[in-house]
């Protein structure tokens, strides 16, 4: 079912939660709402559910006007973080609850109730406990539960909350990846909230970035970590080195060295904002010929895993510079704490300020 959202405003007393925001969700699509806390992504995903209402604009489920009716009757199934679960009641049970009390002219058989509930749970790999109680599950086991609960009434939108924010980190990962296989078997239309941009690059299809209420960039999870339209959106997505410079005749000057940028910065002159990732960083002990670069000390070396991370210092600036490094690299240079190395930026991209 495809899901359109036109121009929603969201007030919460002087507080403007959403403003002005469309969006359009085609059929089986997976779509992650990434910003902050506070941004709006929750108060957007409870409106498309039913549980809020927006000030103005309208919800479109698959074309039909969805914006004023009830949660029931929107057949949408929301996972929340915390589960939600009824400790009081079976595995099985909390399955089968909605199906329960569905009203008597279409509620199924309990035979059919039985054989929907053992099939989710073998969809989401835990029939083997369906006589247990949440208290008994591990937090991973409890979100899948409520998943399966949420998919038990056939919704035709699953809707979910920063679904893994409860779990550590080693459980959350297994989950994204068991969450996108089961989406690319079911092909529910799905939205889910995060404020991970890890996450959402990893399992959706399209990421929406918002911010303050606002839609600042709609893509693909490459398209949006690769050519950022803002530099709130280079920021949020990943660790980024952030330069005040000057932009002169299709150059920006960092740290007293020219780098050529793209031609429709070509203005004389004006103040912009230089953004580089630490991996864009390269480090040489001496010049590498005719390549810009500017001089830094190592102010901090920390090994993690395959990479190495670097914190740099110019001698004119008091900001700390990141650079990542392998640790193939790292070894091959014979880098230590304290010494003078000539810095490379590349892949430099520029806003106006």
């Amino acid at each position: 079912m495809s899901i359109e959202i036109k121009n929603i405003r969201k007030n919460f007393g002087s507080f403007s939660a959403l403003n002005d925001v469309s969006l359009d969700v085609p059929s089986g699509e997976l779509v992650a709402l990434l910003g902050p806390s506070g941004c709006g992504k929750t108060t957007l995903l409870r409106i498309i559910a039913g549980l809020e209402t927006p000030d103005s604009g309208s919800i479109h489920f698959h074309g039909a006007d969805a914006t004023a009716q009830k949660v029931r009757e929107r057949q949408v199934g929301f996972v929340f973080q915390h589960y939600a679960l009824f400790r009081h009641m079976t595995v099985f049970e909390n399955v089968a609850f909605g199906l329960r009390v569905r009203p008597k002219e279409t509620r199924p058989t309990d035979a059919e109730i039985k054989r929907r509930v053992h099939e989710l749970l073998e969809l989401v790999q835990l029939d083997w406990l369906a006589d247990r109680y949440p208290p008994q599950l591990s937090g991973g086991q409890r979100q899948r539960i409520a998943l399966a609960r949420a998919l038990a009434v056939e919704p035709k939108v699953l809707l979910l909350d920063e679904p893994f924010g409860a779990l550590d980190a080693k459980v959350r990962k297994e989950l994204r990846r068991w969450l996108r296989r089961l989406h690319d078997e079911l092909h529910i239309t799905s939205i889910f909230v995060t404020h991970d941009q890890e996450e959402a690059l990893e399992v959706s299809d399209r990421v929406v970035v918002i911010n303050k209420g606002q839609i600042e960039q709609i893509g693909s999870p490459q398209e949006v970590y690769d050519h950022p339209v803002s530099p709130f959106v280079y920021q949020f997505l990943g660790n980024v080195n952030q330069f005040h410079s000057q932009i002169h005749q299709g150059e920006v000057n960092i740290g007293g060295v020219g780098l050529k940028i793209n031609a429709h910065h070509d203005t004389n002159h004006s103040a912009g904002l230089a953004y580089v990732r630490p991996h864009d960083i390269e480090i040489y002990k001496v010049r590498n010929g005719e390549a810009p670069a500017f001089e830094a000390v190592i102010h901090y070396i920390h090994a993690i895993g395959p990479l190495v991370r670097l914190e740099l210092q110019r001698a004119d600036q008091e900001d700390l510079i990141e650079a990542e490094l392998t640790q193939e690299r790292f070894r091959e240079l014979g880098l230590s704490q304290g010494e003078n190395v000539f810095v490379y930026p590349r892949n430099v991209r520029v806003f106006l300020n």
